[in-house]
């Protein structure tokens, strides 16, 4: 069998398709990308092959939602990493996150190239290195409420509960706990933010990660702003 990398991209509309494609083989000629237009065609390659990374939009055809059973079916199979690129506003792709149980998403017209590479190159290198779980779990705990392993998708536990968030997020969160206590400058944070390195876009991500938060504990209130400055982890959640 060929260690050829292999990346799906599921996007119905040709051009589209095409120009990530283009994109992915500039940055990495070796690649084997195969192109799905439909969700039966997507199902069927899901099914039969085993990809590295699988980039796709969520609505296919008239299907709105044809992504989020796409992505179960993956998440059932491999667990393979998925990028979603899709013309869905951040806003509404957060209100979902829960079911898309995706690793990562850019939104469509608001992206370089250079970002979609970077994001792509990043998580192919996350998949690669990221550890096979053992017995008694292999996540790297910062506190006894919160534990986060960098390299696994979905190992941000929140009091045993998983935290649901995109890999931009998890990044941010793991660079505010490295520094718990201590205040994490916008330019530090810019570091760690591939796309979109401005103030505002900093504060999204903050408020993505409360909100995610807020999910399991309604008064979550660990991420404290500091004004002008960034922002800092508390070391213990105030009751």
């Amino acid at each position: 069998m060929s260690n050829t990398t292999r990346v799906a991209i599921i996007e119905d509309d040709p051009p589209t398709s095409d120009q990530l494609k283009g994109w992915i083989l500039s940055a990495r000629p070796g690649l084997q990308v195969d192109q799905w237009f439909t969700r039966d065609e997507a199902e069927t390659a899901i099914a039969r092959e085993r990809y590295d990374l699988v980039v796709m939009d969520i609505e296919l055809g008239r299907e709105r939602h044809a992504g989020v059973a796409l992505i179960n079916a993956i998440n059932k199979q491999h667990g393979t990493p998925v990028l979603v690129v899709s013309a869905m506003p951040a806003t509404i792709y957060r209100s979902i996150m829960k079911a898309l149980d995706a690793w990562d998403y850019l939104q469509k017209t608001t992206f370089e190239e250079s970002d979609f590479i970077d994001t792509v190159l990043e998580m192919l290198r996350a998949s690669k290195d990221r550890p096979a779980p053992k017995a008694g779990g292999a996540t790297t705990a910062v506190d006894q409420e919160l534990s986060i392993d960098p390299l696994g998708q979905g190992a941000v536990l929140w009091r045993g509960h998983r935290v649901n968030l995109p890999l931009t997020a998890q990044r941010i969160l793991a660079a505010l706990h490295t520094h718990r206590g201590e205040v994490v400058s916008y330019d530090d944070l810019f570091q760690v933010v591939k796309t979109g390195r401005n103030r505002d876009n900093v504060r999204k991500h903050i408020s993505t990660i409360r909100e995610a938060f807020r999910d399991i504990d309604p008064a979550f209130e660990g991420i404290e702003s500091v004004p002008m400055r960034g922002f800092k982890w508390l070391a213990t959640t105030p009751k």
